[in-house]
C-alpha cells in the first residue's frame, strides 16, 4: 500500500471505531463541516451500516450557509470570523438543533494555500464536539502540509477527538 492508501485505511478504521462507540451508546452523529467539505461524512458513510449511527451532515462552506443551515449568529461571524472557537461551537449546536443527533462534530479552518493571516495562518483548524446534554468541547489545532493534507488531518483529528470524548463518558466532558 502507498501512503495515500494507508491514510484512507486509517480513516476508515477510525470511522469504524467511532461507529462502534456511537452504536454502543445508542447515539446518532451529525456533522457540520466547512474546510473539510464533507470529508467526515464521506469517511463515516464508507463504513457499512453507518445509517445506524450517522444521521446527517451539513456542509456549510460560506458564512451564509453557516447562518442559514446552522443558525450561527451573524454577529459571531463578524466579530470572530468563520475560523474561530465561537463559530465552531455554534456550528455544533446548530447541527444538533437541526438533526436527530445526540452528538455533533463541527470543523472550520484554513486549508490553504491562501487565506491565512498572522493570527490565523494556513493550517489553523477549530473543532467542536457538542452533545445533546448541552456539553460542548472545542479545540484549536495547527496542521502542516498542502491543502489536501491539512484537510485529511482535520478529518482524522475530528474523529479522534470524538472517539476520545465518547470513551470518556459520552457526555462531552473532558
Amino acid at each position: 500500500m502507498d501512503d495515500r492508501e494507508l491514510a484512507e485505511r486509517a480513516l476508515f478504521d477510525l470511522a469504524e471505531q467511532v461507529g462502534t462507540a456511537l452504536k454502543t451508546r445508542a447515539m446518532m452523529l451529525a456533522t457540520a463541516e466547512s474546510c473539510t467539505g464533507g470529508w467526515v461524512g464521506a469517511a463515516v458513510t464508507a463504513v457499512p451500516g453507518s445509517s445506524l449511527w450517522f444521521d446527517r451532515g451539513f456542509i456549510t462552506y460560506t458564512n451564509e450557509a453557516k447562518r442559514e443551515m446552522l443558525g450561527v449568529a451573524a454577529a459571531t461571524l463578524e466579530r470572530h470570523g468563520a475560523v474561530s472557537e465561537q463559530t465552531v461551537r455554534e456550528m455544533a449546536s446548530g447541527a444538533l438543533n437541526n438533526s436527530r443527533g445526540q452528538v455533533a462534530l463541527a470543523i472550520s479552518g484554513i486549508a490553504g494555500p491562501g487565506g491565512g493571516t498572522p493570527e490565523k495562518p494556513v493550517g489553523t483548524v477549530w473543532f467542536a464536539w457538542g452533545f445533546a446534554n448541552g456539553a460542548v468541547a472545542s479545540e484549536r489545532r495547527q496542521f502542516a502540509g498542502d491543502r489536501r493534507e491539512v484537510r485529511r488531518q482535520a478529518v482524522e483529528c475530528g474523529l479522534r477527538g470524538l472517539l476520545e470524548r465518547l470513551k470518556g463518558g459520552c457526555d462531552g466532558q473532558d
